[in-house]
């Protein structure tokens, strides 16, 4: 399946922390001195899903900060062109919002009036795209657009991050903000029910294009002149579009990701 293909190429070359890399991450990535970190970590999902509850995996932490490539995370890309205080990056993102049906609660889906059996998985997938930053004295304003390059789901995304370093002793704080659209193709195909499953007898549920609010907190602090300890919390506010799908856990409101990890800069 498409998503292994994609989750194991990322995992053996890069480091998958979350779902995206916020704009926190990004902040914390460039006020780093050293070119690479190696690390290892654990991130924790509130999966909205109905059944499927947290979603536990480890991950390998590694960065790579260049004067053209840069990999951060779950994205990288190259500088096309960086200023002292405007950016603009050609992006690659992995988009791992796929699930196994297995994985989801089949009473819970049964009670949303959804036979499990008549259900295909979603797939992962790979973003191209570009990045617009503005840095300053007010902090950092990242504007994202991504596009699925594997035709997954055939949609993109538009986003606005805004995040703001803060420095408390020998510990970075980066609370930010943010903001993603889905198009009604890329909303559709993870939180509605797809054609091949309506012709089934699954109930027909069309998500429409999704805006999706976030916050989050992110935090950096030494352990020694190689090591450090860094992690975030994100929390997702979710929309109607999403929440009335039967797939989702009755009465979820958001989804809640936390980051935790130590790695050593070289």
């Amino acid at each position: 399946m498409l998503r292994y293909a994609i989750a194991t190429t990322l995992l053996l070359s890069t480091s998958v922390a979350a779902q995206e890399a916020p704009s926190t991450e990004a902040v914390l990535a460039e006020r780093a001195d050293d070119r690479w970190e190696i690390g290892i970590g654990v991130v924790a999902r509130d999966s909205p899903y109905a059944g499927e509850g947290t979603r536990i995996r480890p991950f390998p932490m590694v960065r790579f900060e260049g004067q053209r490539f840069f990999w951060r995370g779950l994205s990288g890309g190259l500088h096309l062109y960086k200023g002292e205080s405007f950016g603009i990056d050609a992006v690659v993102s992995g988009r791992f919002d796929g699930f196994d049906i297995d994985d989801l609660g089949r009473t819970e889906l049964a009670r949303n009036g959804i036979d499990a059996r008549l259900l295909s998985d979603r797939d992962d997938a790979l973003d191209l795209g570009l990045a617009l930053r503005w840095e300053g004295r007010a902090g950092e304003l990242t504007v994202r657009a991504l596009a699925d390059v594997t035709d997954t789901s055939g949609g993109y995304e538009l986003g606005a991050d805004y995040a703001y370093p803060l420095q408390l002793g020998r510990t970075t704080l980066v609370p930010g903000v943010g903001v993603r659209w889905l198009s009604d193709d890329l909303a559709n195909y993870y939180h509605g029910t797809l054609d091949e499953e309506i012709r089934r007898g699954v109930v027909a549920y069309r998500a429409d294009a999704a805006v999706v609010p976030q916050v989050s907190l992110g935090f950096q602090r030494p352990l020694s002149r190689s090591w450090k300890l860094s992690g975030g919390l994100q929390y997702q506010f979710l929309p109607s579009e999403i929440t009335d799908s039967p797939l989702m856990e009755r009465d979820v409101s958001g989804s809640a990701t936390f980051r935790l990890g130590i790695s050593r800069s070289f």
